[in-house]
């Protein structure tokens, strides 16, 4: 390998480069990129057929950023969405949307009682928590949700199931959402996950 040191060329021993290539991808390997250190993802999910009716239950990885946790224990309330789809799969047309749903949830720091707050938006359940590991534990697990009758699906059809979650930027407060619209600590949005619904 030849390089050019002050207009004329010169060598460079190979254990140097070696050992340099080696420093970066060490480097590399221990600075935590953004998708390493924060982001939301799903880990898994399933559903249960139970009373003729399908249960969804899911992990998910919640892991904010920390302009988000520095704007919740400042008191910005954070609402996290859940969308969930049922489809049916057809060979020679677009996947049909059998049901449509969406599970909000908002996050709140309370600083008098120094508890985190999660209100359940579709329901008004609310549960109190003394830490943000708790509060975010039970936010990324769902268990039993009820999903679809199994009358409302049709024998012998091949059916699915798709999740995701994300950061709602639009309930931040107008001043904020500026800069949450442009900065990747704001982006928080997992990928679809899909999986298939054995009647």
């Amino acid at each position: 390998m030849h390089l050019y040191k002050n207009g004329k060329p010169g060598k460079i021993r190979p254990d140097k480069a070696f050992l340099a290539a080696l420093l970066c991808l060490l480097i590399i390997s221990v600075i935590p990129t953004q998708s390493q250190a924060e982001g939301f993802r799903i880990l898994a999910a399933e559903t249960k057929l139970k009373n003729n009716v399908f249960h969804l239950d899911a992990n998910m990885e919640l892991k904010f950023s920390n302009d988000a946790l520095e704007a919740l224990r400042s008191g910005v309330p954070l609402i996290v969405l859940i969308n969930i789809e049922v489809r049916k799969d057809r060979n020679w047309w677009w996947d049909k949307t059998i049901a449509e749903l969406e599970q909000g949830y908002l996050l709140l720091y309370h600083a008098l009682s120094e508890k985190y707050i999660i209100h359940n938006l579709n329901s008004g359940a609310q549960q109190n928590f003394i830490s943000l590991n708790t509060a975010l534990y039970s936010l990324s697990n769902i268990r039993e949700f009820p999903l679809i009758d199994k009358n409302l699906l049709e024998q012998g059809a091949d059916y699915y199931v798709r999740l995701r979650t994300y950061l709602d930027i639009e309930s931040l407060p107008a001043p904020m959402r500026p800069i949450a619209y442009i900065s990747s600590q704001w982006q928080l949005e997992s990928d679809w996950f899909s999986w298939p619904l054995k009647l």
